[in-house]
């Protein structure tokens, strides 16, 4: 595989529009296989964005306003808890496979692409028992109608743990359309299916029907993920020994989740912090505000998932030259993309709200406080998949924890005054401060300038 080359173009200053054109010309073979991964990877997401709003407009439709609360209830559990229950073995598997292919240890490969998903399994097997104990001893509690929901939501936990692992593993191989359409698309389209299906053979649909054509959507996509992984998988690793190495898994793979479990908290804590001082209403209009600029967050997440596994490539083979250059074309290409499609959001801002609803337009100045904090975090790339790929998960997760607490201090201070300007400043400062000291960590631990208008090298 070529060398990508090692020399940054320089950037005309005069000119946004040369600055974007800059980002098409020239580029090794490598660099081109990024764009194009990234790109499937940017557009995924953003089409499974539009499904997964259609099928909520459906549902909510299809359920009324009461069943739909209490499946939306019910599937959020499903979400945050099956992000965590991985133990981070879906991002440190960009690590683990690279490393162990580089060294050539093809027993401890082989050992981790068919235990990883066997341990994750098991884990979210006693998690959802130890979940459903406890729905049964809040249950008293818990309105009757949510019960049922959230016992088919601890069954739909081990399926949606594995596919998450999965997603990892393919994506470590580069097959990104294996790892993220079963779970952005066909999941998708099967719950979408399920339920209209219900609803032609004369079923009333309510919030248990639902999380049931969700529970078997995930348990279908995840088996199918599984049998087209393995064969493709078959194709690229000789049978052989496994060697199971699972303290070392656990040694890369635990900060790794404290890293992503703190990024969630700092994800959700405006919306969480707006819904305890200000209306209903309010946090609806900020909502809308947070899902119009999630486009932007998307072209964060394609760069992140083509390039991590390579950073770990690089250093695991010694190539300093080829790592700088290569992390100073992922910081690029998540950059100008970024500001671009932040630019574009913006001037259409209005219109957009508007498809939520006429009084979702008075979120249109939020969403230019709000903006402020993704454009300057894209302008570090994504360094965090770098610090976790290169052994310094424990810098990472300390500077996201700090970041969080930063949010929730400011929350506590500008939401009850300003309401969801207060909250958008509130994550924007805290963004800020999060990507001024990701750039110090990398700076001091990897020697690495990693701004967009420096030179990644050390």
């Amino acid at each position: 595989m070529a060398v990508i080359e090692t020399e940054t173009t320089t950037l005309d200053r005069t000119s946004l529009l040369a600055r974007v054109r800059a980002l098409f010309s020239g580029g090794s073979h490598e660099a081109s296989v990024t764009k194009r991964l990234a790109g499937t990877v940017f557009i995924i997401r953003v089409f499974s964005a539009g499904l997964a709003y259609f099928s909520q407009v459906l549902l909510a439709r299809w359920m009324g306003g009461s069943d739909y609360g209490v499946y939306v209830y019910a599937w959020t559990w499903v979400l945050l808890l099956g992000c965590m229950m991985d133990l981070g073995i879906a991002g440190s598997a960009q690590k683990l496979i690279p490393e162990y292919r580089a060294a050539g240890q093809t027993a401890l490969l082989r050992g981790f692409l068919s235990g990883s998903r066997w341990l994750t399994f098991a884990v979210a097997i006693v998690f959802a028992l130890l979940a459903a104990g406890l729905v049964w001893l809040l249950s008293p509690w818990i309105g009757a109608d949510t019960v049922v929901p959230l016992y088919v939501g601890c069954l739909t936990l081990p399926a949606f743990v594995v596919a998450n692992v999965q997603d990892g593993l393919a994506r470590s191989h580069d097959w990104m359309r294996l790892g993220l359409m079963p779970q952005f698309v066909v999941r998708q389209s099967l719950i979408i299916g399920f339920t209209a299906g219900a609803l032609g053979l004369g079923f009333q649909l309510t919030a248990t029907e639902a999380m049931l054509a969700s529970a078997a959507a995930v348990w279908i996509a995840m088996t199918g993920q599984m049998i087209a992984l393995n064969r493709r998988l078959a194709t690229t690793v000789e049978p052989g020994p496994k060697t199971h190495d699972v303290p070392g898994w656990l040694a890369v793979s635990l900060p790794i989740l404290l890293v992503e479990s703190f990024y969630l908290l700092l994800s959700y804590t405006d919306v969480l912090m707006l819904q305890q001082f200000r209306s209903s209403e309010e946090v609806g209009v900020y909502f809308a505000v947070v899902k119009t600029l999630a486009l932007v967050s998307f072209i964060h997440y394609a760069m992140s998932a083509v390039t991590a596994h390579r950073f770990t490539q690089y250093h695991a083979s010694g190539d300093t030259e080829r790592l700088s250059a290569y992390v100073a074309y992922a910081i690029k290409w998540t950059f100008w993309p970024s500001l671009v499609a932040t630019l574009v959001l913006l001037a259409l801002g209005k219109p957009l709200l508007w498809l939520f609803g006429a009084q979702f337009t008075g979120g249109y100045g939020i969403m230019f406080v709000a903006a402020i904090g993704l454009v300057v975090r894209a302008a570090i790339g994504p360094v965090e998949r770098l610090l976790n790929m290169l052994g310094h998960q424990h810098y990472c997760a300390m500077a996201y924890a700090t970041s969080f607490a930063m949010n929730v201090l400011l929350c506590f201070m500008l939401v009850p005054r300003y309401g969801g300007y207060g909250a958008a400043a509130s994550t924007s400062l805290s963004l800020v401060f999060e990507t001024v000291l990701l750039f110090w960590i990398t700076r001091r631990r990897l020697g690495l300038h990693v701004f967009v208008f420096g030179k990644a090298s050390r």
